[in-house]
Formats: C-alpha cells, sequence, structure tokens
C-alpha cells in the first residue's frame, strides 16, 4: 500500500474533498448560456483556446463538486447523445424545480421524456442542454 493513501476497509472510505467531473462539448456559447443563464449555477472559471481548449467550471451551489465543459480549439466531434448520459440535479423542492424549469422554458428548451420510467414516477423533469445530455431536475435530494 503506497504511503500518501489511506487504510481502507469495508468500515471505511477514501474522505473525497471536492469532485470535479468533466466532459466535452461541440458548442461552448450554447452550453455556457444554458448552464449560466437557464440553469442557474455559477461559473467559476472560463477561457477560450487555453493550449488548445476552450472550457468552463461550473460551481453546483452547496457543495463541494464542479463540472467542467471542455471543446477543443477548433471542436471535435463529441459522442453521440444518449439518454443515459445524464446530469441529476437534486433541487430539494418542487419549488426549486419549477424555477429552474420555467427559465429553461423562457430560453426556448422544452422537457423531454425520460429514458427511464424512475424519474417520472418520482416527480423530476427533464431536459437536453445543447450536446444532447439530459439535465434532469429532481425535487428531493438522493438519500434524504
Amino acid at each position: 500500500m503506497a504511503d500518501n493513501l489511506p487504510p481502507t476497509s469495508p468500515s471505511r472510505h477514501l474522505d473525497i474533498a471536492a469532485v470535479r467531473f468533466a466532459r466535452p462539448t461541440a458548442h461552448y456559447d450554447a452550453v455556457l448560456e444554458f448552464y449560466r443563464d437557464c440553469v442557474g449555477l455559477p461559473v467559476l472559471a472560463a477561457w477560450r483556446n487555453h493550449r488548445g481548449y476552450d472550457g468552463m467550471v461550473f460551481g453546483l451551489p452547496g457543495s463541494s463538486v464542479q463540472m467542467e465543459l471542455l471543446q477543443r480549439t477548433p471542436p471535435e466531434d463529441i459522442p453521440d447523445p444518449d439518454p443515459e448520459n445524464q446530469l441529476v440535479l437534486y433541487l430539494g423542492s418542487g419549488a426549486a424545480l419549477e424555477v429552474v424549469a420555467a427559465r429553461l422554458r423562457a430560453h426556448g428548451h422544452t422537457p423531454v421524456p425520460a429514458a427511464n420510467p424512475y424519474w417520472n414516477e418520482h416527480g423530476a423533469v427533464l431536459f437536453a442542454d445543447p450536446d444532447g445530455w439530459m439535465v434532469v431536475l429532481a425535487p428531493w435530494v438522493f438519500g434524504e
């Protein structure tokens, strides 16, 4: 075992301080508008043509999780959209879901059907982002 890693056992988990996940985008300006202006996520950083990439980092309020979207300069093909490519935003209430859904509708986005009936059964609403990724707006917090 490496000296810099904590011992692991079924009762002990790695203590993570923060998480950032990244995925490619082919629609820089459109996804920036979608997540910043429609969904309402804060932009922690944004750049153009830095070592061949455009990118943006969104903070997820109240958590140590960040989402990074990257686009090569010039843009390359990204994987085809798939209904299983999902960003689930647990909003905590139906009122919060309605605020975000109303902003998305005001910007011309319409809800899309869920591939998995679980989301409909639990009151979630889905929208496709400009890359075709599913954004699930859930009116509860998972695990609570």
